[in-house]
């Protein structure tokens, strides 16, 4: 009873996610620098820097949309496997938002929605259909399930995307930019439906300049800077008493564009 108790201890102390001093080259180009993170179950946590400081290269290792160079990332405590069906069925486990959206054009919006549970969770149809509506619903883009991504609005086809991920039961989102190819009266129904996600507790990492959204919803920031975490604290603490002169360099640019 004592070996199972200790078990289970263990296993929701386990992170999600879990990089251990990796590093990432493009060819001379030194893009992550000995980067460490660990991410728990239900936490959402915040990337944010300067363009060019990493962090969407820091993003796409998580599910090896690129590969590392030294050190490793683990997912559940397991390392992540290099290629194969293995990898494809971690990735089927983390839900990966882009900053284009990146939909089947020639499909309807609900077969974008059902197409992963139906071909790699061997859902029944009817089932997939069934659920892909009520993500849909949740969403609020019940009402353009019969069109093709190119009738939607940026906003629209995001939040599509956000429900093509949530077919998948995913245990993580990584959220890459999601709202940056977006006009600035769509952002808000997007950031809307990640900030609803956070509230119902999914885990979360989310590369934005969204600095708002950041400071409300974020359990932990991360700040980058030339390939390195610089800082890595609470959204209270990083905003209003930034350590390093890099942070507080960037919220005072930032301040000044807003």
């Amino acid at each position: 009873m004592q070996n199972e108790k200790t078990t289970v201890i263990q296993a929701q102390e386990t992170p999600v996610i879990e990089l251990k001093h990796v590093k990432k080259y493009f060819g001379d180009l030194y893009v992550l620098k000995d980067v460490s993170l660990s991410v728990k179950k239900g936490e959402v946590v915040v990337i944010i820097g300067p363009s060019g400081s990493g962090k969407s290269t820091l993003c796409r290792t998580i599910n090896r949309l690129e590969t590392v160079d030294e050190g490793e990332v683990l997912i559940e405590g397991k390392p992540l496997p290099q290629e194969g069906k293995q990898l494809a069925r971690v990735r089927s486990q983390i839900g990966m938002v882009f900053q284009s959206y990146n939909l089947f054009s020639h499909k309807t919006i609900l077969d974008n929605v059902t197409v992963g549970p139906t071909d790699v969770l061997h859902k029944s149809k009817k089932e997939a259909r069934q659920e892909a509506l009520e993500l849909l619903k949740r969403v609020g883009v019940e009402d353009q399930a019969d069109k093709v991504p190119a009738q939607l609005s940026g906003g629209q086809q995001q939040r599509v995307a956000i429900a093509r991920s949530l077919a998948m039961h995913p245990k993580a989102i990584l959220f890459d930019e999601p709202t940056s190819a977006l006009d600035p009266e769509l952002i808000g129904e997007v950031l809307a439906v990640m900030s609803e996600l956070a509230r119902e507790n999914m885990t979360m990492v989310v590369v934005t300049h969204e600095m708002n959204f950041a400071r409300k919803v974020a359990d932990r920031i991360i700040f980058m800077d030339e390939g390195r975490i610089l800082e890595e604290n609470t959204p209270e603490e990083f905003f209003d008493y930034p350590k390093t002169q890099r942070a507080k360099d960037f919220l005072n640019s930032i301040q000044h564009h807003e």
